[in-house]
């Protein structure tokens, strides 16, 4: 177990290690920000001035190693926008993100999971086929025409929700949640919903394939023999031996929608982490995209141990320290 847990913080360290490289370096590439930040009208002293105070004017291999000191002592430098700390910046965004996420990967998994288990134990029924026809909807729309759509007829032609913004908000441990409140619920539902119908249907046909696939199964056939509930062999067996390829794509979805929810939170106008780096990119406000991508990948590390423990609890022959267990 601490040879295992050791292997995997070397390896977060290593991939933290090498993901900051490649991005500090893709980014200096991709053009200057002093075109941006500075006035056209400026003189040449003016630039001078700023890009020595930005540090920019030092070889690209002595800004990385000067950045990497800094981020070992929890300093991701400072922001050319907002002149605060980069890591400050997107820490007071991260608690919407994160909200917007578990709600929309919660109610996936909520809805997607039982239905997809009645797909796969009923798969001849017309409810079972049209819930599979259903879920391919789910994989073909593109998000940014879902959200359009639900704005259009939830917000516009109804007027039962708000079509954008985080609407009101109350503090928990020192930081602002909408979903402590009616008002932010409303402004949460349209955003969640939209976030959450291309998992709904990754999971209803995952589960349902999981399904198919055990219910053929021996040890299946034996629990009914010995005179097992039809609802104790669901529980017991079926779920229980396809929950390992589930759980791992929950955990893979979550990871995604904090990282990747930048389209959904523009259209909503949802003050997130992804529409942060949208604004951030526009800039290239260098320091907000590294330690945003850097968080992202500490997210990942964190959702990857979460899953192998949870891995554990549902399947005891998996061994954290076993070669080969799941990853």
């Amino acid at each position: 177990m601490i040879l295992w847990l050791l292997k995997r913080l070397l390896q977060a360290v290593l991939v933290m290690v090498a993901m900051s490289i490649i991005v500090f370096v893709g980014l200096n590439v991709i053009g200057n920000p002093v075109d941006i930040l500075i006035s056209p009208d400026a003189d040449q002293a003016e630039r001078l001035r700023v890009i020595a105070e930005l540090g920019l004017d030092q070889p690209l291999v002595w800004q990385y190693v000067e950045f990497l000191k800094a981020a070992l002592q929890g300093d991701l430098g400072n922001s050319y926008v907002f002149n605060q700390p980069a890591l400050q910046v997107i820490l007071q965004r991260m608690p919407a993100t994160l909200e917007l996420a578990v709600i929309a990967v919660g109610f996936a998994t909520l809805v997607g999971l039982p239905l997809g288990l009645y797909a796969g134990l009923r798969s001849q029924s017309w409810l079972a086929k049209f819930l599979m026809a259903g879920s391919i909807l789910g994989f073909s729309l593109p998000t940014f025409w879902i959200g359009l759509m639900l704005i259009m007829v939830f917000a516009v032609q109804l007027g039962w929700l708000p079509s954008g913004g985080r609407g009101e908000t109350a503090s928990l441990f020192g930081l602002q949640w909408s979903f402590l409140t009616a008002d932010g619920w409303r402004h949460l539902l349209l955003p969640a919903l939209n976030l959450s119908l291309f998992k709904m249907a990754l999971i209803m046909r995952l589960t349902r394939a999981g399904v198919r696939e055990v219910l053929p199964q021996d040890y299946i056939r034996y629990a009914r023999a010995r005179g097992l509930t039809e609802q104790r062999v669901i529980s017991l067996h079926v779920l229980k031996n396809i929950m390992i390829p589930i759980v791992t794509v929950i955990g893979i979805e979550f990871g995604s929608v904090i990282a990747f929810s930048v389209v959904t939170e523009t259209i909503f106008a949802w003050p997130g982490m992804g529409k942060l780096i949208i604004d951030s990119i526009n800039v290239l406000d260098r320091p907000i995209i590294v330690a945003y991508l850097l968080l992202i990948v500490v997210v990942f590390v964190w959702i990857n141990f979460a899953v192998d423990v949870v891995y554990t609890l549902l399947d005891p022959r998996v061994r954290l320290g076993q070669k080969g267990s799941a990853r």
